[in-house]
């Protein structure tokens, strides 16, 4: 998974760059507020890989901080701060919930059980990475369903990137599509 991460990170680098070419500016955890002013950019980015060494599917899934805050404080009915968590069990629990909800996987043809690694944030970023266990063989097909933030704008752009066996594959999602299908 180690390899893999270092991709995510790599990746990472190149969406801050392309992120501050669009005006961003780096934010400090501290010098976030109750809430960060808006962003004319709603987008996320999703990296899935076959690890063949560890048999599993590895996700990585970035998105704004500030649009994770909402989605979660929409998702649970209560504000939501990231940056100081009151209970951070909890806050695991809510990332890994509403992804779940938002993001479905199938590989050939059968449903996924994405299970939660954990988060981090990165400035104004939340990256969160799951893995799909005992994947004996690499998926020939993958269908996602991705409708992060989609409740929240409906300018909402999902980016998602698929790796198998060398090969890299990318689509994006402009709402309301939701459906993507990676054949290998």
């Amino acid at each position: 998974m180690a390899s893999s991460v270092n991709k995510w990170l790599k990746w990472s680098s190149l969406a801050l760059l392309l992120l501050s070419a669009f005006g961003f500016s780096k934010i400090e955890p501290s010098a976030v507020q109750t809430e960060i002013a808006s962003h004319p950019l709603y987008i996320s980015v999703t990296e899935m890989e076959y690890n063949p060494k560890e048999q599993a599917l590895e996700i990585s899934c970035k998105v704004f901080t500030d649009d994770l805050e909402k989605g979660l404080a929409k998702a649970n009915d209560a504000k939501v701060d990231m940056y100081n968590p009151k209970d951070k069990a909890l806050l695991e629990k809510q990332i890994a919930d509403y992804i779940r909800k938002h993001f479905q996987i199938k590989a050939d043809g059968k449903p996924l059980s994405l299970e939660y690694v954990g988060h981090e944030l990165e400035e104004q970023s939340t990256w969160s990475y799951y893995q799909v266990s005992k994947l004996t063989s690499a998926p020939k097909k993958i269908e996602v369903h991705s409708a992060i933030f989609y409740e929240l704008y409906d300018k909402q752009i999902n980016i998602l990137h698929m790796s198998s066996g060398g090969t890299r594959k990318s689509t994006k999602l402009d709402y309301p599509a939701t459906e993507a299908v990676f054949e290998f």
